[in-house]
């Protein structure tokens, strides 16, 4: 028994210091000119939805790669959005971070992100944002059937995940990623037998991720989300 006692501290221990290690990740904060210029990765995130109707950027510097404790840019650097100054932001669990929340009608269209390094070498990113929409509302009960639904702000090959859910606590639902064909989705009947009948919530959401063109010899990354969300009711068909 002793022996087993030794054995679950042992793991628990482990256990502890792996766990105060991730979080110590994002803890370490780096504000002072020693770090190499050239060690820092961007870690760019933006991210809304319609219900909401504000687009938040987050943008992080990280030492080393995108998994590495974040950095707080020392002066006289500074990171601006469409040439609006982000200040910096910071918690324990996720440690230093720059952004801004701006109304979805104010974002659609052309941005820029401008990170101006302590030693004043600018790196510059170009992105271009339009949210989604569905072209036609969907309807406030819907008979299982082979479903189209048919969006718009895509290119023709875009991703979509597309998910719904239930109200049935055993109900497995539709979680996945599908490519449009010409702009719509299908959902077919053989899908629909993991919903039960009564209330579904639909959502769609754009999911985008690419490398940065200006960084550092570590590298960056952007991602894009923006989801929307309907709820409807399902039943059987008549004839069914």
């Amino acid at each position: 028994m002793l022996v087993m006692s030794k054995k679950c501290f042992l793991v628990f221990a482990y256990s502890m210091v792996g766990l105060l290690a991730s979080c110590n990740n994002n803890n370490v904060r780096f504000d002072d000119k020693e770090i190499n210029p050239e060690a820092i990765y961007f870690d760019y995130k933006i991210w809304g939805d319609e219900e909401r109707n504000h687009l938040t950027v987050r943008l992080q510097y990280r030492l080393g790669d995108s998994e590495g404790p974040t950095w707080l840019i020392p002066d006289p650097g500074k990171v601006e959005l469409d040439g609006e100054l982000m200040e910096p932001d910071s918690s324990k669990r996720n440690g230093v971070w720059y952004e801004l929340s701006k109304p979805l009608d104010e974002f659609e269209g052309k941005h820029e992100i401008v990170f101006t390094n302590y030693n004043d070498k600018e790196y510059k990113e170009e992105f271009d944002f339009k949210a989604i929409s569905l072209k036609r509302e969907i309807p406030a009960v819907i008979n299982r059937d082979d479903l189209v639904f048919e969006l718009d702000g895509l290119n023709p090959e875009d991703q979509i995940r597309v998910l719904l859910t239930d109200t049935a606590f055993y109900s497995r639902g539709i979680d996945r990623v599908d490519t449009l064909r010409n702009g719509r989705i299908h959902v077919s009947l053989q899908d629909l037998e993991n919903l039960k009948n009564g209330p579904v919530a639909i959502e769609f959401y754009k999911e985008m991720e690419k490398h940065l063109k200006e960084t550092t010899s570590e590298g960056g990354r952007l991602s894009i989300s923006y989801g929307l969300k309907r709820v409807f009711e399902l039943r059987d068909a008549p004839n069914r």
